[in-house]
Order: C-alpha cells, then structure tokens, then sequence
C-alpha cells in the first residue's frame, strides 16, 4: 500500500543525534525569540520612580521597536540597522533608550525636545521654544498619590499633580512643592541627532538637566502600554502587585 517508502525513525532519547536535534531545536527558538524582540516588541521593568505617576516602581511595559523605523534583526545589540532612515520620535513619546554616559544601562524618559528646539526649565516649569508649556493643577489626585512610596523625611501633602500637555500628548507630572530648590535648565538649543527627555515626577528624575541630550541612535523604542506590575518581596523596595494597571496605555 505505501509501497518502498521508508519511515525516518526519531533519534533514540540521549544519542548522539538526539542531542543535535534537540541543541538545534532550542537554537532556532532562541533565533526567533531574540530576533522578534530586537526589531518588532519588547519589554522593560521600571525599577525607579522618575516617572512617576504615569509609570509606577514595578511597572513592566511593552515597547514597540519598530516606532522610529525597521532595524535588521539583532544590529540592535552591536550597532542598528535600519532599513531607511530613523524617523524622530514626537514630543510627549514615552521612549526606551541606552543612557548616554553608559550604553548597557536602559533609560526610560519621555521626550520633551526635538533637534532644533529650545528648552528651558524654571522652577519647575517648562518653556520650550520660547513659550510656557502650560499645567493645570489636577485637585482629585488620590489615584496618583497611591503610587507613591513615603520616603524618609516626605511629606506626603506636599506632592502636587499637574496635568500638562506636549505635542499631542497630554500626561500627568508629580512636583514636590517643598523643595528649596527645583532642577532647573538654562535655556539651549537641542542639537541635530538628539533629543531632550524629562522624567515626569519632576523633582526626583535624573534626565537631560542632568546628564544632557540622547542620541537619537540610542533609542530602542517607544512604550505604550504596561503589561504587569509587581515589586518583588526581594526589591529593596516595598513589595505591590497592582493588577488595576495591567493594560494601562502610556
């Protein structure tokens, strides 16, 4: 009936061909995994609060790589590759990128500034080319406040919330009102191939008032969405676990 054919037998469980199919096997599945998450999505966990209150301590979020162009698979780790030019992200993008002064380290800041752009801040507030980025007092703000940790020496009233708008981006900023002194800029020009990034929980973010521009070659990606949120009981922070934020876009 199935005349001549003859059947493939499997490898025998811990011969020497095993082995090989099954090393193959995971090798393949490595290949994909990591080539799927250095060009389309990817995740990263926030260990710190500098953007604060739109992404919590704990947050996972998931960042799309594919934002500001198509990167050859895997170049993202040595030097990218993209298929076309770097488009630029927009003013108000959550973005995902490898801090300037040390590139194995992953920044997550939002972009305030693009090339071209002038950029000053005082006293907590922001003027980008030369006009006031207006903020609005936001007076009902418990779900904000929750997300915070009390620190030593905090006051929890003396947090203040604002809503503030960049772009098309409207978002939500923390300031701690009893600060003698705010992160301030003086006023300057972002030069072409970078950008300025700002965390939002203005007073306890180091950014670009610190350290300076990020080279848009730096950027990995753009976040929108958080996927899981959870402290572990082994962080050097209090343990959550916040499923109410499971799904909340950025």
């Amino acid at each position: 009936m199935f005349g001549n054919k003859e059947v493939k037998e499997k490898p025998k469980a811990w011969s020497k061909e095993w082995f090989k199919d099954e090393a193959l096997s995971w090798i393949y599945i490595i290949l994909i995994v990591f080539g799927f998450r250095s060009t389309f999505i990817d995740h990263y966990h926030i260990p710190s609060g500098s953007l604060l209150p739109t992404n919590a301590i704990g947050d996972s979020i998931v960042v799309n790589k594919m934002s500001y162009g198509f990167k050859l698979p895997f170049t993202e780790y040595f030097n990218p590759i993209y298929l076309g030019e770097q488009s630029l992200p927009k003013r108000g993008d959550i973005v995902v990128f490898e801090y300037p002064q040390d590139p194995s380290i992953l920044f997550v800041k939002r972009t305030i500034a693009l090339p071209g752009d002038t950029v000053e801040v005082y006293d907590n507030e922001l003027f980008l080319n030369g006009q006031k980025v207006e903020k609005t007092l936001i007076e009902k703000d418990e779900e904000y406040r929750e997300l915070y940790d009390k620190k030593p020496g905090q006051n929890p009233a003396d947090l203040k919330f604002y809503s503030q708008k960049i772009g098309e981006k409207e978002f939500v900023t923390g300031e701690n009102s009893s600060f003698f002194r705010h992160l301030n800029q003086e006023k300057i020009t972002v030069p072409e191939g970078h950008i300025f990034v700002m965390g939002d929980n203005r007073d306890y973010s180091s950014d670009s008032r610190v350290w300076g521009f990020v080279p848009i070659k730096n950027i990995r990606g753009k976040a929108f969405m958080v996927w899981m949120s959870i402290v572990y009981p082994w962080s050097k922070e209090p343990f959550h676990f916040r499923p109410s934020r499971i799904g909340t876009m950025l």
